[in-house]
């Protein structure tokens, strides 16, 4: 069985400015992988290139075996995509079930399913957008990507802003989406320590480039790579 998502010598950028010199990447289904990086070392810009919105110099985007390289976003998004950037990107003059049934493809990720996962959206379920929380914005921005059945599910900075019990919630769930079967998650987090639990590998990103990619255990028993790469110093990793 081929990788869920196999990216091979992707070059990208901004204009003239080349961002990702030589990116390969691949992720099996039910895999979490952390992405981690200081500001400005391409993490999100990898993310965007998956999503098919950073100019492409070279190189390939394979999903399930499938090049969806020539494809539109919207297209990469049909094919399996599921995308959470940081802004979340909600419709914010749609209801919450308006937001998730306006992109909602058939299969296994329902609308009530994601009501199961999120209850506090269904009890929201007639609110609009700009009437929800930080914290409700950021489950219904997952929820959304959800309806659409992705195999790749992308997060950029989710837990950013939120409060602390928020976090848990929203973690705990992005675990149980990812080991439901048929899908992956590629999460960008600033901060270490909330995603290492979840995470079953983790890539440190500078310049651009892999500078670490191992099991998320190979980086909880050695913190160092952390205060070498991240400037974490002496935190403690759960």
């Amino acid at each position: 069985m081929p990788d869920l998502l196999a990216i091979q010598g992707l070059r990208a950028g901004y204009g003239e400015a080349v961002v990702l010199p030589d990116m390969s990447l691949s992720l099996a289904e039910g895999q979490v992988l952390a992405l981690l990086g200081r500001n400005g070392t391409g993490k999100t810009t990898l993310i965007n290139s998956i999503v098919g919105i950073v100019r492409r110099l070279s190189g390939s985007v394979a999903l399930a075996g499938r090049d969806i390289t020539a494809l539109r976003p919207d297209q990469r998004a049909r094919a399996g995509i599921g995308w959470v950037p940081q802004e979340r990107n909600i419709f914010r003059s749609l209801t919450v079930e308006e937001n998730m049934t306006a992109v909602a493809q058939p299969g296994p990720w329902t609308v009530e399913r994601v009501y199961e996962m999120f209850p506090r959206l269904k009890e929201r379920r007639g609110n609009f957008g700009n009437q929800l929380s930080g914290g409700e914005q950021q489950m219904l921005a997952i929820g959304r990507a959800l309806t659409l059945n992705p195999k790749v599910l992308l997060l950029d900075e989710p837990t950013e802003g939120l409060a602390p019990i928020i976090v848990e919630e929203l973690l705990k769930a992005i675990g149980s989406i990812t080991r439901a079967g048929g899908i992956c998650s590629i999460i960008v987090e600033q901060n270490a320590q909330k995603i290492l639990g979840l995470a079953d590998r983790v890539v440190i990103l500078e310049r651009g480039t892999i500078v670490h990619d191992a099991a998320s255990s190979a980086l909880k028993a050695d913190p160092s790579v952390l205060e070498r790469h991240l400037g974490v110093a002496g935190a403690k990793v759960h």
